[in-house]
């Protein structure tokens, strides 16, 4: 059995690293076989500066990438397609509001504490892209705690104080510095970087050369 890490940098606002990362749960399940996987989640901020109330995402990704509204409903249907082929609930995408994603960084380096790093960014994405809820509110991000079956008043906590703020700073500086400009991005063992969220075809082909690679 062959070991190989996997760093994912994320934002929680980004479908693409939702979507990309049940393409890589299919591609490490046809692997499992000959390969044993474990993932670490890093942090990265589409909007850092995103403060106050939310904007209804179209307008604000056409004003963002100077596209049209309609060209990006259309995106955003592809999206959802893929979405539901993998499994993931993507029904209210077009619905969501932009937010700050801060806390719920924070959120996930405590869940991972706890064994439920992965469980935590799949509970926030199901709130933010299935159900179209404020990521940045604590309300939400109670209830994806809850719905792991973690303690709610140790995750209040740290909501109400600045923990795991300095480790969430020093992820995105860490990746920026490492020249990870757009998301999601996989860093294989340390060494080798995949970007985007590859087909699962794709990511095995790339996977086994990088397991095929002398120590």
């Amino acid at each position: 059995m062959n070991n190989m890490h996997i760093d994912i940098v994320s934002d929680i606002a980004c479908p693409w690293c939702a979507i990309g990362y049940a393409r890589l749960e299919r591609a490490m399940g046809q692997l499992a076989p000959e390969y044993e996987f474990t993932v670490q989640w890093h942090a990265f901020e589409l909007n850092p500066d995103h403060s106050g109330e939310g904007e209804p995402i179209l307008p604000a990704l056409a004003r963002k990438y100077g596209r049209s509204e309609e060209e990006l409903r259309v995106t955003q249907n592809q999206m959802m397609t893929i979405a539901e082929d993998l499994g993931l609930n993507f029904d209210s995408i077009q619905e969501r509001l932009t937010c700050n994603t801060f806390d719920a960084h924070r959120l996930v380096k405590w869940a991972g504490e706890q064994g439920q790093q992965t469980g935590m960014k799949q509970a926030l994405f199901e709130a933010y892209f299935g159900k179209a809820e404020d990521v940045s509110n604590h309300d939400v991000l109670i209830k994806c705690v809850e719905s792991l079956g973690l303690d709610s008043t140790k995750a209040r906590d740290v909501l109400g104080t600045d923990q795991y703020a300095t480790e969430v700073r020093e992820d995105e500086a860490t990746y920026q510095k490492a020249g990870v400009t757009a998301v999601p991005a996989y860093i294989i063992n340390g060494q080798y970087l995949i970007s985007g969220a590859q087909e699962p075809d794709t990511l095995v082909q790339a996977l086994q050369e990088i397991g095929a690679e002398p120590a």
